[in-house]
């Protein structure tokens, strides 16, 4: 299969499912194309959260403020997967997750060189849809010994930022500081922070005022917020049935401080 995500909403990623259609077979699968629009970290972090899950693919993502300019095309491989998309970070932090999942030793990233697009507005259609299909035609494991895929030891990387959290933290003794860094569609913030810091308290101080801590949205009464522990395993804030990022006063990229 191929994976497809993006920021275009509608009815570009039709343009590219219809290039692939006329070279491959292949089962096309989106993941979603209403990314926050030129956000490379916060989809990066999404196809981090998603993309693992899947079994072997092509995955093809396209969020890409820099389209038209000399940034390059990349062909990643990890494991039995292959991801497609812009030199811009967006592919790697899913990369290595995925070779994490598949006990791959590392990631190999190729250059994807083309000839001049037929638009200098829309690299989704013309240059990495065409891409993506010939590499599933190719193979994951083959891929690379075509003439127009060139390893590449320089590149754009993506890391996520890392906490600052004080000695005692996990125990109660210390704050921990990070950051929100993405917002779902539910409204729940997202945090760098690790679980464990309040996966065993009843709650916690965040940003100066108390918040309850719980294993489950509905363990609080509907419009009560709360500080849990995603699916992600990182710590979340949230309210029951409304918008955490309303309810804290926080976006994405803001700090937050835990005690």
């Amino acid at each position: 299969m191929i994976t497809l995500a993006s920021d275009f909403g509608t009815p570009y990623p039709a343009a590219m499912k219809g290039v692939m259609l006329q070279r491959t077979d292949a089962r096309l699968v989106d993941v979603g194309h209403d990314f926050t629009r030129q956000d490379v970290r916060s989809a990066a972090f999404w196809l981090r959260e998603v993309l693992p899950y899947f079994p072997s693919a092509v995955h093809l993502a396209v969020v890409d403020p820099g389209v038209g300019t000399e940034r390059a095309a990349l062909a990643i491989r990890a494991g039995d997967h292959a991801l497609v998309g812009p030199d811009n970070g967006v592919l790697l932090p899913a990369a290595r997750r995925i070779a994490e999942r598949t006990d791959a030793t590392e990631i190999e990233v190729f250059e994807v060189e083309y000839a001049d697009p037929a638009s200098s507005t829309f690299h989704g259609r013309d240059v990495f849809a065409p891409a993506a299909a010939e590499i599933h035609e190719e193979g994951v494991e083959r891929f690379h010994e075509r003439e127009d895929v060139v390893p590449v030891g320089e590149y754009e990387d993506l890391q996520f930022p890392e906490p600052d959290i004080e000695d005692g933290a996990a125990v109660g003794d210390g704050a921990a500081v990070g950051e929100v860094l993405v917002v779902d569609g539910f409204g729940n913030a997202v945090t760098n922070l690790p679980g464990e810091l309040v996966a065993d308290r009843e709650s916690v101080s965040v940003n100066g005022e108390s918040a309850p801590v719980a294993q489950a949205y509905a363990e609080l009464p509907a419009g009560d917020r709360l500080v849990t522990v995603g699916s992600h395993g990182n710590v979340e804030l949230a309210v029951n049935r409304g918008r955490g990022d309303e309810a804290f006063g926080v976006s994405t990229g803001d700090g937050v401080r835990i005690e």
